[in-house]
């Protein structure tokens, strides 16, 4: 049960170093500095994994995920999308409530937990979704076992909508947990739309998607958001940021609120110049912005003013990706591709290697209060995953995992590939074959 990862270049809490990961069971034991006896001198019963040349991370921990299970698992599932997760680097992942029936009792959250003993091959939590009328309930939530509650403040999803003021006042005074909010103003959403049907026909062309999902409709919920946040003190994580207004109204409450900001990889790689090639295969809520807008998140990942990069692993069949702005469901499939994505940013200098673990592994374990995870620290669960610069690879159909079976990265040749992912100190993912027979563990909090 004792395993070296021998002679990576390791990168945690802001330093990069060759070194030594030893691995006792479920649990980081001991990080050296690089190991100058050959391996075959760790002494018997040790499985050494060499390295060399590879850069050894903590476990990549997504805190925005759509598995799609229960009632919706024509589309995903948590076997199919956490196997995904593995071959993407990505251990731990925070599912969210749209599902059906919705995480909006405490039923639901248990089954939900059930489905995953028994069906996810890496770490695994769930929020519990805001109603109007719900928040009765927030008291009951275990706050070691729940990462947040998710709130839709511009969605159209079931009941998930909630648009009542007294409902929102009540969620932001009450909340026991972090709210994450998706901020779009429904309203203004409606009244685009409306606007823009009636010119152009009942499915306008995806190009107007960020029209319709505007700019002004992101702006006025975020502000909302942030009102009542500062109003009742309330531990608010803004999902996927789209625009640059939204950076510059956020970033003056960061240095002194618990107000955290969340990326997407695909707000980051893709603005609307992809419309032409990509279409409604980008097409996501809240939408892809300009050029401006994507260059101000990029921005954000070195200056301080984004927090987390997640993806919003959101997977639909292609079939159901079909048409325009009305017809064409949101969302694309994109964990098993945004560490990779992320290391070429690296490589183009968006932002360090050192920063994207903090972005992808140590702030999401801060924000959230994960137990034990996130960093590569001797007593902590051995998360790990190994990358490999400078081996390139092509996305075909073939190699992905997740059950929707495209990719809007269908085509593209990374530079970086994902060698090796190690959960809970098990080897879940080795060079293109994942260990199916493998089941991760929940997430514990605070």
């Amino acid at each position: 049960m004792r395993t070296v990862i021998r002679g990576g270049t390791i990168v945690n809490e802001g330093r990069s170093f060759v070194g030594d990961v030893v691995i006792e069971g479920e649990r980081i034991e001991q990080i050296l500095p690089a190991n100058p006896l050959p391996s075959q001198e760790w002494g018997g019963g040790v499985t050494v994994i060499d390295a060399t040349g590879c850069y050894v991370l903590p476990g990549i921990i997504d805190e925005h995920v759509h598995f799609r299970e229960p009632g919706l698992t024509e589309k995903a599932d948590m076997e199919s999308e956490s196997r995904a997760a593995a071959a993407g680097g990505v251990t731990s992942f925070f599912d969210m409530p749209n599902t059906v029936p919705q995480t909006t009792t405490l039923e639901a959250l248990d089954e939900k937990y059930r489905l995953a003993a028994q069906k996810s091959h890496v770490n695994y939590a769930f929020f519990f979704g805001a109603t109007n009328d719900n928040t009765s309930l927030f008291s009951q939530l275990d706050p070691h076992r729940i990462p947040g509650i998710k709130l839709f403040m511009g969605s159209s999803t079931g009941n998930m909508l909630v648009d009542r003021d007294e409902a929102l006042e009540r969620i932001f005074s009450e909340a026991p947990l972090p709210v994450m909010a998706h901020c779009e103003d429904t309203a203004i959403i409606n009244q685009n739309m409306a606007a823009f049907k009636a010119q152009y026909g009942d499915d306008p062309d995806i190009w107007a998607h960020q029209l319709i999902r505007s700019e002004e409709a992101c702006l006025a919920s975020t502000r909302k958001a942030l009102e009542l946040a500062v109003k009742h003190h309330t531990r608010l994580h803004i999902a996927h940021v789209s625009t640059a207004e939204e950076l510059e109204m956020i970033s003056p409450l960061t240095s002194h609120l618990p107000i955290t900001v969340e990326a997407t990889v695909g707000h980051l790689l893709f603005s609307t110049v992809d419309y032409d090639r990509l279409g409604s295969r980008i097409k996501v809520n809240p939408a892809i912005k300009s050029c401006h807008d994507q260059e101000a998140l990029r921005q954000g990942l070195m200056d301080g003013r984004i927090s987390v990069v997640a993806t919003d692993h959101a997977p639909h069949l292609l079939a159901q990706k079909e048409g325009g702005c009305a017809r064409a469901a949101s969302g694309m499939p994109m964990l098993q591709f945004s560490l990779v994505a992320m290391l070429e940013l690296v490589d183009e200098g968006v932002l360090t290697l050192e920063r994207l673990v903090e972005l992808m592994a140590h702030n999401p374990a801060s924000i959230f209060q994960v137990r034990e995870r996130g960093f590569l620290r001797p007593g902590y669960k051995a998360d790990i995953t190994i990358v490999r610069p400078h081996s390139p690879w092509t996305v075909t159909p073939d190699i992905i995992e997740s059950k929707c079976g495209w990719s809007p990265m269908e085509g593209h040749t990374f530079n970086w590939r994902v060698e090796q992912t190690l959960c809970n100190g098990h080897l879940i993912y080795y060079k293109g074959i994942a260990d199916r027979s493998y089941i991760g563990q929940a997430i514990h909090f605070r």
